[in-house]
């Protein structure tokens, strides 16, 4: 993946040069989808050790984000219309969805205010074990590992790391050896893994995931609110295309049916947790059509086309990230020329 630097500028590339106004024209899709997890205020300008900031924007850059695409124009629409918009034989009526992936209590303090203040729809992606305040936030864990501590000393398989963290360089180095070794971990022991390194470090797992989370009485309330569809997102936010078919199937089915019970209502559309080509691939995406999904989303990158009417357990997000809080950035990615030179010119990523 390109460093944030070179994104930027590739970015920046694309829009300064007219290529992004061009060939939206040909490239941008009947819609977008916007992938988002954290809005808080500061979010994604935090200064020192902040890792995780890239997951989180400020409700200034979200509510900008609205007008922005709506002055594009782009309608705002919910996640249940995609089908039928796609359907549509009017290719120049594009729509612009936002979805929330986890269900972190900012969606309810910061973002629910902006998006009622412009009337647009959003989808928030629960994990019941999120919403218990139960499950391994393995990424935050981590961080606040390395940022309590001076000095570390952790093994992951063949790896070792015996070093110092007191300084802001060493704690950067310490999460770029030891994070990407997390995440590629298997699944049940990369939460044994953090489990243990919490333990070891007096990190309460527990507490950062319930100070996170918006709680189930939290989420009842935002459902009953006429511009929110609640979605499932996996019992545990595990990553299914590292579990077995049956274990996958499990964390599908379980997610759904302890949404249902819990806020009374049934549950149409999906997200895969972590979202890219890692994570979710044909398997996943027969899962959640079997499992009676009418949508599920992932995270690569593109505009929705009209061949995703086929597809509509594989539908493309934008993640918006708080390193990208331009929108520059963002006019780059609507063009669609992203997407397709990294998907060599290809509409669909869909393999």
């Amino acid at each position: 993946m390109l460093k944030p630097q070179l994104m930027k500028a590739a970015f920046g590339l694309i829009y300064h040069t007219g290529a992004a106004k061009l060939l939206h024209r040909y490239w941008g899709g009947r819609g977008v989808i916007f992938c988002l997890h954290h809005v808080t205020p500061g979010g994604g300008n935090q200064v020192g050790f902040a890792p995780n900031s890239n997951l989180e924007i400020t409700p200034e850059f979200l509510e900008q984000l609205i007008r922005h695409v709506q002055a594009r124009g782009y309608e705002v629409a919910a996640i249940s219309e995609i089908a039928g918009r796609l359907r549509e034989n009017n290719s120049n009526k594009r729509f612009a969805v936002f979805t929330l992936d986890d269900g972190y209590v900012d969606n309810l303090r910061s973002a629910l205010p902006v998006f009622e203040r412009n009337k647009c729809p959003f989808t928030v992606y629960v994990a019941p074990r999120i919403a218990d305040g139960t499950c391994e936030l393995w990424w935050r864990g981590l961080e606040a590992v390395i940022a309590k501590n001076d000095r570390l000393e952790l093994s992951i398989g063949d790896f070792s790391f015996a070093a110092s963290t007191s300084t802001l360089p060493q704690k950067w180095q310490a999460w770029h050896k030891i994070a990407p070794r997390l995440q590629n971990m298997n699944e049940y022991q990369q939460r044994n893994w953090i489990k243990d390194a919490a333990q070891k470090y007096d990190i309460d797992l527990n507490l950062i995931c319930r100070q996170a989370a918006m709680t189930w009485d939290q989420l009842g309330d935002l459902a009953k609110h006429k511009l929110v569809t609640i979605g499932a997102h996996t019992l545990n936010h595990y990553n299914l295309l590292k579990l077995s078919e049956a274990d996958a199937v499990h964390e599908i089915a379980t997610s759904r049916a302890l949404i249902e019970q819990q806020l009374q209502r049934p549950i149409q559309h999906f997200a895969y947790p972590y979202g890219n080509s890692d994570a979710a691939g044909p398997r996943e995406f027969e899962l959640a059509q079997a499992a009676g999904f009418e949508t599920a989303v992932v995270t690569r990158l593109g505009p929705v086309e009209t061949g995703h009417v086929e597809h509509l357990q594989a539908l493309p997000r934008i993640m918006i990230s708080g390193r990208f809080q331009d929108t520059r950035y963002i006019d780059a990615l609507l063009s669609g020329v992203p997407s397709r030179l990294s998907n060599g010119f290809k509409p669909l990523n869909i393999d």
